[in-house]
């Protein structure tokens, strides 16, 4: 209870509890709603403070109170969402609370009046041209008060909003570390470094401030930079030292499920999350990604009627919706909720993803690469998008381009068999065999979800003459279906099993041919072949024809096939009973 695993100090969570309450107050005043709301929520999940423990009002300076009436005047109109308005009258304050709401008031003007123009032309086609005009003022009168270090923590942090917004991401980087500095407890700033580090080393050279924040910061940019267990052991240690009760914390772990594709522990956690704060929206999208990749129609049907009770017009609602329809293949219908979604949000990048998917269904590819161009422009860090663009330029017949891509989401996701297999494909049709066989095995090594890695490795020995090898990969490709338990519908086992009947015909090993051409009899493309295969064997037999004993032993089958897990019914199979490979 007294400190996480990166020695930040949790000793005094009532303390802890006091700067969240502050922060949370600080940041209402500012107009910084979701910083407010996080500290907000973090701050519930630990013990109510006693009356005589409250944090004080913060005390007002001389500009504070000469600037109070045009501040709670312009306050009022932000909160309505009349930028214009709040900023005119901010004019000329000098106090950092008013200065930062007026250069705010400012830059979501501009920003508003970008996103209605963008709705206005969203076809996805039309790419992003539109720009927030307000951004090249602001930053030439923020940079003046940052060389003059006029500005407080919240100020560096729309500074460094600014820069990013204008692609300077170097300076912003710098900025956003200078505003986590002056201000630990304002996790904008702390969530807008985590979006601009690409990797680990990037993570290593920062200079952070060290406070109980970072470990919050940590355990998100690793959810972020896909470094799963890391993250994992980061909530656990966050939980340990008391926040155990925090939703925010619950919804990271479900999500870092989600990525690492443990759907039934992710599913679980997000079912939890849901009798805990039943009227939560955020996440919901990812849960409903899990609901519809499990294909559980009646739930995500809840789900989306659920979420439609409480607020029709959030995006994640609508990412929601669109997951439903595509679960019932209504395209259409779909890239329609998908849309809504963007109009909404445009930077929202969970449905320009999606709804690059929803194209691909309809055969649209410029649509569908355009809205994935739209998702890793929000975020390159976005492996499906690379993917998406991979396999819509493998439809277009463009090999070259298609490598390119998932390389990207190969580099994003190294341990995903799915990112390794669709690359082995690439260099196949690349003729970059060596390159290929590479990718299948390695695909294999990480653990293939698919179960193809091997059928492929297997293919691609196949025609290059290399029948010893083509062998033992179908064998450990059988093994494999027959381990996991499943109920063996794999079309592929038929053609391990054809191929591995000829390969020990060839090599006159008659049992073992005969074992797996009675194997063959169980699948309807593989019958005849294996029919025809064991008479040609009895009739060698009859002709006295003996059994060679070359080969070496590591090419039989393993005892595991046998008449207990077979998935013939027509024929009893022979007992496997030979050396394990």
């Amino acid at each position: 209870m007294v400190a996480a695993a990166g020695g930040a100090d949790f000793s005094d969570l009532r303390e802890i509890k006091k700067q969240l309450l502050c922060v949370a107050e600080r940041s209402r005043e500012r107009g910084l709603q979701h910083s407010g709301k996080w500290a907000a929520e973090l701050a519930f999940a630990l013990e109510p403070l006693p009356l005589s423990e409250l944090p004080p009002p913060p005390v007002l300076t001389e500009e504070d109170a000469r600037d109070l009436d045009a501040y709670t005047l312009a306050k009022s109109y932000f909160d309505l969402k009349e930028y214009d308005r709040a900023a005119y009258f901010l004019q000329g304050c000098k106090s950092q609370k008013a200065y930062f709401l007026y250069m705010y008031s400012r830059y979501l003007s501009g920003e508003k009046k970008k996103d209605d123009e963008t709705v206005d032309s969203l076809g996805p086609l039309e790419k992003g041209q539109v720009k927030n005009e307000a951004l090249r003022e602001l930053r030439v009168e923020l940079s003046k008060k940052h060389k003059a270090q006029e500005l407080d923590g919240f100020g560096l942090y729309l500074y460094g909003v600014v820069l990013r917004k204008l692609d300077l991401v170097k300076e912003a980087i710098d900025v956003f570390v200078e505003a986590a500095h002056a201000l630990p407890l304002h996790w904008g700033a702390w969530l807008e470094l985590c979006n601009l580090i690409t990797d680990k080393e990037m993570l290593k050279f920062l200079s952070l401030p060290d406070t109980w924040m970072k470990e919050f910061f940590l355990a998100h940019i690793y959810t972020e930079l896909q470094l799963i267990e890391e993250a994992l052991q980061k909530y656990q240690s966050l939980i340990d030292a008391g926040f155990s009760k925090s939703t925010y914390i619950i919804s990271q772990i479900a999500v870092a499920y989600h990525n690492i594709r443990d759907i039934d522990k992710a599913l679980s956690i997000f079912n939890e999350l849901r009798k805990q704060d039943p009227y939560r929206i955020e996440n919901m999208d990812t849960f409903s990604n899990l609901l519809y990749v499990r294909s559980m129609k009646p739930e995500l049907s809840y789900l989306a009627h659920n979420l439609c009770e409480i607020d029709k017009y959030r995006v994640e609602t609508c990412c929601v919706i669109g997951n439903y329809y595509s679960l019932r293949s209504q395209h259409e219908k779909a890239a329609l909720y998908f849309q809504r979604a963007l109009k909404l949000n445009p930077r929202y990048l969970g449905a320009w993803t999606l709804m690059g998917h929803e194209y691909m269904e309809m055969k649209n590819t410029s649509a569908a690469i355009q809205a994935y161009r739209h998702a890793i422009e929000v975020n390159k860090r976005d492996y499906r998008a690379w993917y998406g663009l991979g396999q819509t330029y493998e439809i277009l017949k463009m090999p070259f381009y298609c490598l390119y891509y998932y390389r990207r989401a190969h580099q994003l996701r190294p341990n995903d068999s799915r990112m390794l297999v669709a690359l082995g494909e690439c260099y196949e049709k690349l003729n970059q065999l060596v390159e290929a066989k590479k990718c299948y095995w390695r695909a294999y090594a990480v653990g293939d979800v698919e179960k193809m890695a091997l059928v492929k490795l297997a293919k691609l020995h196949e025609q290059l003459n290399e029948s010893e090898q083509a062998a033992q990969c179908y064998i450990k490709y059988i093994q494999d279906i027959y381990s996991c338990g499943e109920v063996v519908e794999h079309l592929e086992v038929s053609t391990a099993f054809r191929y591995l009947a000829q390969y020990y015909f060839k090599c006159k090993l008659w049992d073992e041919a005969s074992a797996c051409a009675q194997k063959c009899c169980a699948f309807n493309d593989t019958r005849e072949e294996g029919k025809a295969l064991l008479r040609q064997i009895l009739q060698l037999r009859n002709q006295g024809e003996t059994s060679s004993t070359d080969v070496a032993a590591p090419f039989f089958l393993p005892a595991s096939l046998s008449a207990s897990n077979t998935p013939t019914r027509r024929v009893s199979p022979l007992n496997l009973s030979s050396v394990t490979p």
